[in-house]
């Protein structure tokens, strides 16, 4: 379990955070308000984790596309507290979806009732189960269910293979059918209880990019006496008489606690050479699929719709996503963003692509689905990858879980596998982020 620390690099902190997303932004924060000694260790040479951003045009854009809920209610709480509330646009959005080579607007019940793939009464199936998952209290009687048999339970086979069935296999590939009738429940309820009095969906973003959020507690943090470093991964993590030695490639530090906020597999890893065998493959036990998003800055709207789901089993995305239908062109010196979202396992070949073999792939089913499209409306095109995007909520999730607090004093967990029953998201992160942060803090408090 032992390792030999450098001496000349060694430095100690009571709480050492490794990840700089915003689950160990909002951690560190909480610390440090509280006067902790507190640093944070990030492996990229960039803050926000999935979060994290690029320029376009001299504004910066997500790499990949977000958007907050209304009822988002720790981000909403947090940015308060940090005084940027005013950079916060909330509008309603229209949605839609592609089916069987025709387009179909979602955004409202009049849409549903509209809905001509699926016969009348099945249009109302579908209504109606809307509003029998706002009526679900215990979540916990679903954990048993995978989504699939409770979705057809619901709504019917004809409801569940046009709607939900493309949806769960765009989202999770060749996990569809693992998909836990939980993490179903919770989408459909966060994204109904997200709609104004006309039933029109609300959304927010943060003008600049919600990396803009992540700099400001970055900032807060560094103001409070806290560390950040960036471009540091970290190797290894031991227990040695009362301390953690944090082994990473800046140099060595040494903590009271830590708290650790990547992907398990990768927590795995830095355990390795003293975690027991069933501790490891419980970090090891979750699954997680990657995703792969190409970003097109297009000279005109590729269409009117913010938000498109794809229900084609023929086309590879998941979703069409125009930003600009969201946050105007504008912002972006003129140029029209689409996101073309792709979930799969990293073993894939596609995620071996680069950015140009990808476009190319791309193009013909662009072409299908927007004939009046042309590649010479593309100024430029983005590709940007994650390994560890969203973990696979099976059923009985509850029970891979790992616990927040190790196996030994001192070591904590907070990532987004242990998101649950919501899902990995922004709000969350910080939610779980904020709340460890307090804990621990309370923790260090009592023990000086």
């Amino acid at each position: 379990m032992k390792h030999a620390l450098n001496s000349t690099q060694l430095e100690g902190y009571t709480v050492t955070i490794v990840g700089a997303g915003f689950t160990g932004l909002s951690a560190a924060y909480e610390l440090a308000k509280r006067g902790i000694r507190v640093k944070v260790i990030e492996a990229d040479n960039e803050l926000g984790g999935l979060a994290s951003a690029f320029d376009v045009g001299g504004e910066i854009l997500d790499k990949f596309y977000h958007h907050w809920f209304t009822n988002d209610h720790a981000v909403m709480d947090l940015i308060s507290e940090l005084g940027i509330e005013n950079q916060v646009e909330i509008n309603p959005t229209n949605t839609g979806m592609y089916y069987s080579n025709n387009f179909y607007k979602l955004s409202t019940p009049l849409d549903l009732l509209k809905f001509s793939p699926l016969a009348f009464l099945n249009r109302i199936r579908l209504g109606l189960l809307t509003l029998r998952v706002r009526s679900v209290k215990n979540w916990m009687k679903l954990e048993n269910k995978s989504a699939k048999e409770w979705l057809l339970s619901l709504g019917g086979r004809s409801v569940y293979k046009v709607v939900w069935e493309p949806l769960l296999k765009g989202k999770f590939g060749p996990y569809a059918e693992d998909v836990s009738a939980v993490w179903f429940w919770k989408k459909l309820a966060l994204r109904g209880s997200s709609r104004d009095n006309a039933g029109r969906e609300q959304l927010a973003y943060f003008k600049g990019g919600f990396i803009k959020v992540a700099e400001e507690l970055s900032r807060r943090i560094e103001a409070l006496g806290g560390r950040i470093e960036l471009g540091n991964p970290v190797s290894s993590i031991d227990y040695n008489e009362g301390k953690w030695s944090i082994k990473a490639a800046k140099g060595d530090t040494e903590s009271d606690r830590v708290i650790i906020t990547t992907a398990l597999p990768l927590i795995a890893k830095m355990l390795k050479s003293w975690a027991s065998e069933n501790y490891l493959l419980k970090l090891n036990r979750i699954k997680y699929i990657g995703n792969i998003c190409l970003v097109l800055e297009l000279d005109r709207p590729l269409s009117s719709t913010y938000w498109l789901n794809v229900n084609d089993p023929s086309f590879p995305f998941v979703g069409i996503i125009e930003h600009t239908n969201f946050e105007k062109a504008s912002t972006y010196g003129g140029k029209h963003i689409v996101y073309l979202s792709k979930y799969l396992p990293h073993t894939d070949t596609l995620y071996g692509m680069s950015k140009d073999e990808f476009l190319l792939y791309t193009l013909p089913y662009l072409k299908t689905m927007f004939p009046e499209f042309n590649e010479k409306w593309i100024q430029k095109h983005h590709l940007w990858k994650a390994r560890w995007s969203q973990p696979v909520v099976e059923k009985h999730y509850s029970k891979m879980i790992p616990a927040e607090d190790g196996p030994i004093e001192g070591l904590h967990i907070c990532s987004m596998a242990q998101i649950y029953p919501e899902d990995r998201g922004t709000n969350y992160a910080i939610k779980k982020g904020r709340s460890i942060g307090a804990r621990l803090a309370e923790l260090c408090q009592n023990k000086s």
